[in-house]
């Protein structure tokens, strides 16, 4: 309880003030001091630790939900999948974060480590889909490499910004063009 009130005050000031938030302004925003906040996170860094864990075991949650809904095609639930982001985090400013690699390098291993694992949902999702014809045979290596390698530009450069588009935007884009391709 102490623990998720600390958590979903951090998201809430990281919404307001980026990476750079301090442990006053998490303490400002929960109205609670500092020296309890304390007594379950040692410090910012294992708070930004949990933080991303949060993060994708909340994703690893909605996908759950995602491929046990039966009213979702095949085509529907990858989109999804590709795309998940939990309501808790939208709108949070992911690229940035990863600026701060250096000073933050168990969470940016974590955030790596977690994009690149987790698979099976998802490659289960479009082998249903091959099996029903949905999708066509593709190299499902091939195609988590792709994805991988696409999120992991959109965290780790500037470009989004540069082009004015939001992270969450970029992933159902990606997802988009990954499922349907260019073709009119």
């Amino acid at each position: 309880m102490l623990r998720e009130k600390i958590l979903n005050g951090a998201v809430s000031v990281y919404k307001k003030k980026g990476i750079k938030f301090t442990m006053d302004d998490l303490a400002r925003e929960i109205s609670m001091s500092k020296k309890t906040i304390y007594t379950v996170f040692r410090d910012k860094k294992q708070l930004i630790n949990d933080l991303v864990n949060l993060v994708f075991d909340q994703i690893k949650e909605s996908e759950n939900e995602i491929v046990a809904d039966a009213s979702l095609d095949s085509k529907e639930k990858l989109k999804r999948l590709l795309s998940v982001m939990p309501e808790t985090f939208k709108g949070v400013d992911f690229p940035v974060f990863l600026d701060y690699k250096d000073k933050y390098p168990k969470a940016y291993e974590s955030v790596k480590e977690r994009i690149e694992s987790g698979w099976d949902q998802t490659l289960g999702v479009i082998r249903e889909g091959i099996a029903n014809g949905s999708f066509c045979e593709v190299d499902l290596n091939l195609f988590q490499m792709i994805y991988d390698a696409a999120v992991e530009r959109f965290l780790s450069t500037g470009e989004l910004d540069k082009y004015g588009i939001h992270y969450g935007e970029a992933l159902e884009g990606l997802a988009d063009i990954m499922i349907s391709g260019i073709r009119a």
